[in-house]
């Protein structure tokens, strides 16, 4: 049964820019906090996870991503052992001021739940990341070894401290949520991050409904389905190792072939509509009030994902690609 809403506690005041993203990226109303949570960001999974050699790509992508007019930047201590965090936070240092409207979020390692080392994880990925505080602090996901009630409390005194501007977490079930939101006395829970496109729903499908209720934005990791989405691997071209190991089930034997299929009937009726692909899958989640994180390794996916995004689908056709995405009309 659905919870019902109830009324968000008062706030503390937070010293934060209040400052809107730029034109073209609206905000999302983020409970409990002056500042809104922008509609779209980049996800760093990716960038400096591998070799020494990405890094100078990685923070041409960065800061292209920045000049284009994302604001919200989203890492992990886990990403690359910290070279994420490092590398994001080198490369909005250089921005004049240290761009104090860049939205930051960063992750919380599964493996460090316990209370003792939650603060010394924050610790660490604030010096990575030369800030004082992030806007935005995820528990990345559950351990059933660790109760939430040692966790979550740890959490809520560093947000007390100003150290971090919002509580979230990651990958969270209702169930979960519930528990995590039921540890806090002050604060609340305000974003649950989850796997989501329009072929990945099993994860957050089930607590869309909890979440509006409860104010809870969903940040939707993988919107455009490692690539499928953005037009990728539809003519036979090989998918690489690392995606098909990250890919959840998508490249997996017994669903590549109805997922490609789907996937080109999606581009055609992209091309038919005169759209990017990735129009209708960020729209699709947009829609929803979800809010994607899209991940890039290259400074020109900053433009094509910032433009696929300036173009807004029809309903009718993104009706159209939920059916073909479920396999009514493929």
């Amino acid at each position: 049964m659905t919870a019902k809403a109830r009324t968000p506690r008062k706030a503390r005041a937070r010293p934060k820019s209040e400052e809107p993203p730029p034109p073209g990226i609206p905000s999302l109303p983020l409970v409990g906090t002056p500042r809104g949570h922008p509609a779209l960001g980049v996800g760093l999974w990716n960038l400096g996870r591998w070799t020494a050699e990405d890094e100078a790509r990685t923070k041409a992508t960065i800061g292209r991503a920045y000049e284009a007019g994302f604001r919200w930047f989203d890492t992990a201590e886990v990403y690359g052992n910290g070279r994420s965090e490092r590398l994001l936070g080198e490369v909005l240092h250089r921005v004049a001021g240290g761009a104090p409207d860049a939205f930051v979020v960063t992750k919380l390692s599964w493996e460090h739940l316990h209370a003792a080392q939650v603060r010394a994880s924050l610790v660490s990925s604030l010096e990575r990341l030369g800030r004082r505080s992030v806007d935005l602090y995820l528990v990345h996901a559950p351990d059933p070894k660790v109760p939430l009630t040692e966790t979550m409390p740890t959490l809520e005194a560093l947000w007390k401290e100003g150290k971090v501007g919002a509580i979230g977490v990651s990958n969270f079930s209702e169930e979960e949520l519930r528990a995590a939101q039921g540890a806090l006395k002050e604060a609340r829970v305000v974003v649950n991050q989850v796997r989501y496109n329009l072929f990945d729903r099993d994860e957050a499908e089930p607590i869309l409904a909890y979440c509006r209720s409860e104010g809870i934005v969903v940040e939707a990791y993988s919107p455009l389905a490692r690539g499928l989405l953005h037009g990728r691997y539809l003519t036979g071209k090989g998918i690489p190792p690392e995606v098909r190991r990250y890919a959840h089930r998508l490249f997996e034997p017994d669903r590549l072939p109805a997922i490609l299929d789907r996937s080109r009937a999606l581009a055609r009726l992209a091309e038919e509509e005169g759209v990017p692909l990735a129009s209708i899958a960020l729209h699709w989640l947009a829609r929803q009030g979800v809010a994607p994180v899209i991940g890039m390794s290259r400074p020109d996916q900053a433009d094509s994902n910032l433009a696929a995004w300036a173009v807004r689908p029809p309903d009718r056709v993104l009706d159209r690609a939920d059916a073909i995405a479920r396999g009514d009309r493929a």
